[in-house]
């Protein structure tokens, strides 16, 4: 269980994700007929149309967008959050990206998500392509093996190789009596906070707790006592 982790190598990051236009309707009438046939996929109840479950097209690459990801990484006795946001998501992957390149560009260096790498990692891997941005190293998977790929996810490390298995970060923050701030949204409300309410800071606030979380759980993996409150810092966005 990664006994041996470096804190101090690790960017700990969340990223939240919207669809990519406020409704089907603003779709081009391409992407309307590929939203179409995605949904045909995903409905599961007769009463479902394209038009009423595009809220969940902000969880699919190819049609949503990122409009925040916040990051955290150990300085000292500092653990330090920030993040990058907006509406312009090729300029907020292209800062994250310049992160990446001078600060994770490491044989060491590892990224850490939870559920990472089945949504983070290839989600944003996947919208630097379309927006015309070279891929990191540490993003980079191709041609390389298992070992050679730095990245953690702490949901995967507590399957143990049940590959069944889905737990949430609510419910592993729980079990390890991590303490957490109630918040008043949760992931299924981010597209309808940042389309119809315009509030882009409180899912970056969201966003950012999550961040810390993860890395909270990775400490409880690892047997060692939680960051102290006094020792997180939020720096200036």
């Amino acid at each position: 269980m990664l006994y041996n982790l470096q804190f101090s190598q690790v960017l700990f990051l969340d990223i939240e994700t919207v669809p990519a236009v406020p409704s089907f309707h603003d779709l081009s009438e391409r992407m309307q007929k590929l939203w179409i046939k995605k949904a045909e996929k995903l409905n599961k109840d007769e009463t479902e149309t394209p038009e009423s479950i595009y809220d969940r097209a902000g969880i699919y690459a190819e049609f949503g967008k990122i409009i925040v990801i916040s990051v955290g990484f150990l300085n000292g006795n500092e653990f330090r959050i920030k993040s990058y946001y907006g509406d312009d998501e090729k300029l907020l992957l292209e800062e994250f990206a310049e992160l990446l390149n001078r600060y994770y560009n490491y044989p060491d260096s590892m990224l850490c998500a939870h559920n990472g790498k089945e949504f983070d990692f290839p989600y944003i891997a996947r919208r630097m392509i379309i927006n015309g941005i070279d891929l990191p190293l540490i993003l980079q998977m191709a041609g390389k093996k298992p070992w050679e790929i730095r990245h953690l996810d702490t949901m995967e490390l507590w399957k143990f190789g049940d590959y069944k298995n889905y737990t949430s970060l609510d419910l592993l923050t729980a079990i390890f009596d991590i303490p957490t701030p109630k918040d008043d949204i949760d992931g299924s409300m981010v597209g309808k906070v940042y389309w119809e309410d315009k509030d882009l800071e409180r899912i970056r606030e969201y966003c950012q707790k999550d961040v810390l979380a993860i890395a909270q759980l990775m400490r409880r993996y690892l047997n060692q006592p939680l960051i102290k409150d006094e020792h997180v810092i939020f720096a200036d966005n």
